[in-house]
């Protein structure tokens, strides 16, 4: 799988920055090439909330007004790519197919090439713009996954708590993971 994680200028770099672990440690077995594009303001929003270079995580960075990158054109072969974090300004401009940053232009690229893309959108709360965004990208064929952390596993520690999510999109990738333990109902007998 060749993957392009972008990452925008909303909060919740943590998220990213939990992906990018797993796949720093994970990638090379479960046979995934990672990418990783920043916007501006994704990266201060990085620094502000993570701190570490995100080059420790050796994945090819790339430029975010550098439109020669491979994932720039349909025709390089990519598979899939997540907005971690998406800022509603990033939706907006994907849902428009305006590709002012690479972010933009990659994520056009996976539309137009019905590849996934998954926006993990961070904002709250949503106005009806938003809204008409999220399902025009929807109708375009991506998923809108919200970063809403779940709690039914029982998080103890911030980690985990990122895992609630990570796990999500990486299952939306079809990236095979055990981040978090599954749902499996109530136990027999219980009240329902």
């Amino acid at each position: 799988m060749r993957l392009v994680i972008g990452v925008s200028g909303a909060s919740g770099a943590p998220y990213a920055a939990r992906m990018l672990s797993f796949l720093r440690d994970h990638g090379a077995e479960l046979g995934i090439e990672t990418h990783l594009i920043f916007t501006k303001t994704g990266r201060l929003v990085w620094t502000d909330e993570v701190g570490e270079e995100p080059a420790s995580y050796g994945f090819p960075m790339w430029n975010p007004g550098d439109m020669t990158a491979p994932f720039a054109s349909g025709s390089a072969g990519f598979d899939a790519m997540a907005v971690v974090p998406c800022s509603a300004g990033q939706l907006a401009r994907i849902s428009q197919g305006m590709s002012t940053d690479l972010v933009g232009r990659a994520a056009d690229v996976m539309l137009k090439e019905r590849k996934k893309l998954v926006l993990v959108l961070r904002e709250s709360p949503y106005s009806l713009v938003h809204l008409r965004n999220m399902v025009a990208v929807t109708e375009a064929g991506a998923v809108i996954l919200p970063a809403s952390p779940s709690f039914y596993s029982g998080p103890k520690t911030l980690e985990q708590l990122l895992d609630t999510v990570t796990a999500r999109v990486f299952d939306q990738l079809g990236v095979s993971n055990s981040l978090m333990p599954r749902w499996q109902g109530r136990h027999a007998g219980g009240q329902p």
